[in-house]
């Protein structure tokens, strides 16, 4: 079975959007975006720096048109989907319960909501390798924190304030490495609650599909039955830790044999590598790498 997913917040990096834009319609589709979500889409993914694009309000609409123009581009016909965070809204298009165009209004108004949220108070997240999971699960508990990625592959990532996070590294669990992330908050945790209301006044105007493909949700890794209920997930989301290692779990449970990551990719199948071994996968950083990826729609 054929998996697509769609990265999350902190895989795009400066000009990664650059060689994409010679194929034909890739340049069309992100001016279209860029007027639904009131950024130039093309400039931040080409010659904005990392400090521009690291900005939430920023990210999250930028890493979701990148991914579902490479969709378009791929053309693939998965079994299975689901996306990392903000990802899910394009793995939501890819099974069909949103458009571009509901995904993009409703990622523009989670950007902003995020970004509002997360300059109320200084918040961070770090990642954690390595250790032994119910150890390191426990550190982030003693020192208030949120295990707000749970990636699997014996990665965590905890969200919390910066001085919750500086105790944490001096109480550091053992044999793990504590990696800080270029973040601009805590997001998945209590600290985004405020970005909750608003997004969901935006998905109340918003009528999603049902699933056409089974549909992974970051909630539980469990499939979505219907659109309604992945739409109030999505809502929910915001403040609550993202299960990709469950989400890895069911894939493997379903059959997957082959993964394709959509643009920006890297970091899932980097994950899957590691946590999902035997199952062929694919990234596309580079229109070169659409051919590889093809290689495994056959």
């Amino acid at each position: 079975m054929l998996v697509i997913v769609a990265p999350g917040q902190g895989a795009q990096t400066p000009g990664f959007l650059a060689p994409w834009l010679d194929l034909p319609g890739f340049a069309d589709r992100m001016s279209a975006w860029s007027e639904i979500v009131g950024l130039d889409l093309i400039a931040y993914g080409t010659t904005a720096n990392a400090d521009e694009i690291r900005d939430t309000a920023v990210a999250q609409p930028l890493l979701v048109a990148a991914s579902l123009a490479a969709a378009e581009q791929l053309g693939a016909d998965p079994g299975l989907v689901a996306g990392h965070s903000v990802g899910e809204f394009a793995a939501a298009c890819v099974a069909g319960v949103l458009t571009p165009e509901q995904a993009l209004g409703l990622v523009r108004e989670r950007a902003q909501a995020m970004a509002k949220a997360a300059a109320i108070t200084e918040t961070g997240m770090t990642a954690i390798l390595g250790g032994v999971e119910d150890d390191v699960l426990a550190a982030i508990e003693r020192h208030g924190l949120t295990p707000a990625n749970i990636n699997g592959a014996g990665q965590i990532v905890a969200g919390g304030t910066l001085a919750q996070l500086a105790a944490f590294k001096e109480d550091a669990p053992a044999r793990a490495r504590l990696i800080p992330l270029s973040v601009a908050g805590a997001f998945h945790t209590v600290h985004m609650a405020p970005a909750v209301e608003q997004l969901r006044a935006a998905a109340a105007d918003v009528t999603p599909g049902d699933p056409q493909v089974t549909l992974l949700s970051n909630f539980d890794g469990r499939p979505v039955a219907t659109g309604a209920d992945l739409l109030s997930r999505l809502v929910a989301q915001v403040a609550s830790p993202v299960r990709w290692d469950s989400c890895m779990t069911t894939m493997i449970e379903l059959g997957a044999t082959r993964m394709i990551e959509l643009l920006p990719g890297g970091t899932l199948t980097g994950l899957a590598k590691r946590g999902m071994r035997g199952v062929a996968t694919a990234a596309l950083k580079t229109p070169e790498d659409l051919d590889s990826a093809r290689e495994l729609l056959k």
